[in-house]
């Protein structure tokens, strides 16, 4: 099953799509502040499943077919891309100007501020979004059992298909995502609590 392989891909991909699209929006280059936005409001405009159909479903009417666990990936991660952005983008513009102002000081150009002060600081605000943003991920996967990725739920449903057990197998699947779901939470609550232990050092 792809559940667990299709999440850590796609967020994977999504975050690195969010950093350049959260910096292209603060970048003040006009043509890239304004294809960020484009790209963000169209997809946070849109289902995710409508955005999965056009990929799997819509691209081969023009000649473009892609399978479906790449359809998954790619519209999975556009997804996360957009999404994720607009949380990195707030992460970074809640840096006091101070910490930029430092940076300058001491000799170092915008992208040595950015990638040496501002962004670990950014990481450590954005984590508890970021980490609400991987669990719902897990849960939207389901989603992918419509363009016919075998994933957790399309098994379920394969199984259910043979022996009428709907209920059963599609509560098994629910437990499933829930447990995942609850193991992560439990995660997310340490990795916090860590991370404010050592903001507060």
């Amino acid at each position: 099953m792809y559940t667990i392989p299709l999440t850590l891909s796609t967020f994977t991909l999504g975050l690195i799509l969010a950093v350049l699209t959260a910096l292209a929006r603060i970048s003040g280059i006009k043509i890239l502040q304004i294809m960020a936005r484009i790209y963000v409001s169209a997809i946070r405009g849109t289902p995710l499943l409508v955005q999965l159909f056009i990929i799997f479903y819509g691209l081969p009417t023009i000649g473009v077919i892609i399978a479906p666990l790449p359809s998954a990936i790619i519209g999975f991660s556009l997804n996360i891309g957009a999404y994720a952005s607009e949380i990195i983008r707030a992460a970074i513009l809640s840096i006091p100007k101070g910490q930029w102002e430092a940076a300058y000081s001491i000799g170092m150009s915008y992208s040595q501020a950015m990638r040496r002060v501002v962004l670990p600081q950014a990481a450590r605000v954005s984590v508890p979004p970021l980490s609400n943003t991987f669990i719902s991920l897990i849960k939207d996967t389901s989603l992918a059992s419509l363009i016919l990725v075998t994933e957790m739920f399309r098994r379920a449903q394969e199984i259910a298909a043979t022996n009428y057990e709907f209920l059963l197998l599609y509560s098994e699947a629910a437990l499933l995502y829930w447990i995942i779901c609850f193991i992560l939470s439990i995660g997310q609550g340490r990795l916090e609590t860590r991370l404010d232990r050592y903001t507060a050092k």
